[in-house]
């Protein structure tokens, strides 16, 4: 889909390098630039996830890319940059705000040599502002953006959500731009400066609460009876069974009468659900407590009511379903062997998007890379020896 399209990604960290991996599944030829030592993903990942010293905080951003590792302040390497840029169709940065101008390749240098270029930026608060060179996280960003004020009991305090979901939120969005960015240059011939936040994608992922704080409507107090939203009816979360838990939602207190056989849930309407949410919560609460997740499971299905199992990722993992929409690759890498990461999640006419080229080792395309531009083998070699590229050895892989 995106043959011929040609990414220099100057990313790090998730929301950069998520979304140039999705321009890449579908096809973009992504580069991947470096400094000689990689990028922090390569350094870094989450319960120090490490599989024979690759980082799978890197490898799950890092598929169908290619990586040029050369030292971008000295005056070679901008030499190769600008040659890259002369031919590229979009450049992706997420360092601060005016790491890039500083180093030579901001928007409107880039513009000078290169007038149809998509030129996307993604930064925490945005490039302009008084929050500009704040440091943007997506920890510190559920935390301003009100999101954590969502969640969490009535009694706890604000509660964080377990995932970096803002990150790969606002690299959703950047891609999006991006791919809006090429279709509409297809007709004009011109480029186009993308931005996306992570302030921008938090608020993006309140679109319901937020926007009915917008317009007047106060937001329920958080439910002292586990009601999961500060805005929805009741019964409306996740219930203590016998055994374990069950997810429950939006369901009619006519059903709900019917699977407890009892019928006060027959004197609440509609509006009673928001009005006295708390109550019928803390009613159906006292139902399910008594007998087991599978009993309920079972009967809320026969009745076909809005219900899921709380499963934790070994269960996740081995769901029919997820098996069935093939969401999870595997491959072997030839360092880190054996991998299984989550697959690119849209389909096409049915398909999924197929594994082209591994997560590259550091600086693994460097020689092809400086060949297509026009550098010889000798001066390969001399700047190899300089040290602000980096080449790394030829491995067999088993890919």
């Amino acid at each position: 889909m995106l043959q011929n399209v040609k990414v220099l990604s100057f990313t790090h960290f998730l929301q950069g390098p998520s979304a140039v991996q999705f321009l890449a599944d579908m096809g973009a030829d992504v580069i991947k630039i470096e400094s000689p030592k990689g990028a922090y993903e390569r350094h870094w990942s989450g319960i120090n996830a490490f599989l024979n010293e690759e980082s799978v905080f890197y490898l799950l951003a890092g598929r169908n890319q290619r990586s040029l590792s050369l030292d971008i302040r000295t005056d070679e390497g901008k030499e190769i940059i600008f040659k890259m840029i002369r031919e590229a169709d979009v450049i992706v940065e997420n360092f601060r705000p005016g790491v890039m101008e500083r180093l030579g390749f901001g928007y409107e240098d880039v513009l000078k040599i290169n007038p149809s270029i998509i030129y996307a930026s993604f930064s925490g608060f945005g490039s302009t502002g008084p929050y500009r060179d704040r440091p943007g996280q997506d920890l510190l960003l559920q935390a301003m953006s009100g999101l954590a004020q969502l969640n969490g009991g009535k009694d706890q305090p604000p509660t964080l959500v377990g995932s970096a979901i803002i990150d790969q939120h606002a690299a959703v969005l950047g891609a999006l731009g991006i791919v809006g960015a090429l279709y509409e240059r297809t007709f004009t011939s011109k480029g186009k400066k993308v931005e996306s936040n992570l302030l921008n994608a938090a608020l993006d992922l309140q679109i319901e609460p937020f926007n009915y704080h917008l317009n007047g409507f106060n937001l329920y107090d958080r439910s002292e009876s586990g009601i999961s939203s500060r805005f929805h009816q009741a019964p409306y979360g996740i219930f203590e069974t016998q055994n374990g838990y069950i997810c429950l939602s939006l369901t009619p207190t006519d059903k709900l009468a019917k699977v407890f056989n009892d019928e006060k849930f027959l004197e609440w309407d509609r509006n009673d659900q928001f009005d006295k949410r708390e109550e019928i919560n803390a009613r159906t609460a006292q139902h399910i407590k008594k007998h087991t997740t599978e009993y309920w499971y079972e009967l809320f299905q026969i009745n076909e009511i809005w219900c899921s199992l709380v499963n934790d990722y070994e269960q996740v993992e081995s769901d029919p379903q997820l098996q069935w929409n093939k969401s999870i690759i595997d491959f072997n890498h030839p360092t880190a062997g054996k991998v299984r990461l989550l697959a690119h999640p849209v389909r096409y006419n049915g398909e999924t998007l197929e594994l082209r080229k591994l997560p590259p080792r550091l600086g693994e395309h460097t020689e092809e890379i400086l060949k297509e531009l026009g550098y010889d083998q000798e001066t390969i070699e001399e700047y190899s020896k300089k040290g602000f590229i980096r080449e790394c050895e030829k491995l067999q892989s088993k890919f």
